[in-house]
């Protein structure tokens, strides 16, 4: 994925502030609002792995869980033409409506 940052599983988008000249980001995939900014690429990175850190280590003394982002799951609600269209098209490839959906977002989202 361009413009993110990747660390201990998580995911941090980085955005450009023209105005202000810094780099900034937040965490994706989770509810809390952790965020980071750095005015360097060197000085974005470390702020991105200490915001890592310090998420987790809060939510150790909390006595809670930390949110896991992106499983690898997720679900999508179509119509039920589609739906069928979609298992048809997996069914002529002889392959999972899993699989067949997976390789579709592999050709169209370049991680």
């Amino acid at each position: 994925m361009k413009n993110a940052l990747k660390y201990k599983g998580y995911t941090g988008t980085v955005l450009f502030d023209a105005d202000d000249r810094i780099f900034h980001g937040r965490l994706m995939g989770i509810t809390d609002v952790i965020t980071f900014e750095g005015a360097s690429v060197k000085e974005l990175e470390k702020d991105f792995r200490s915001a890592v850190g310090d998420y987790l280590k809060t939510c150790n003394k909390m006595g809670r869980e930390p949110e896991n982002p992106f499983s690898g799951r997720f679900m999508v609600r179509v119509p039920p033409e589609m739906h069928c269209a979609i298992a048809l098209a997996a069914k002529r490839e002889r392959k999972s409506i899993n699989t067949w959906v997976a390789e579709v977002c592999e050709k169209n989202v370049h991680v």
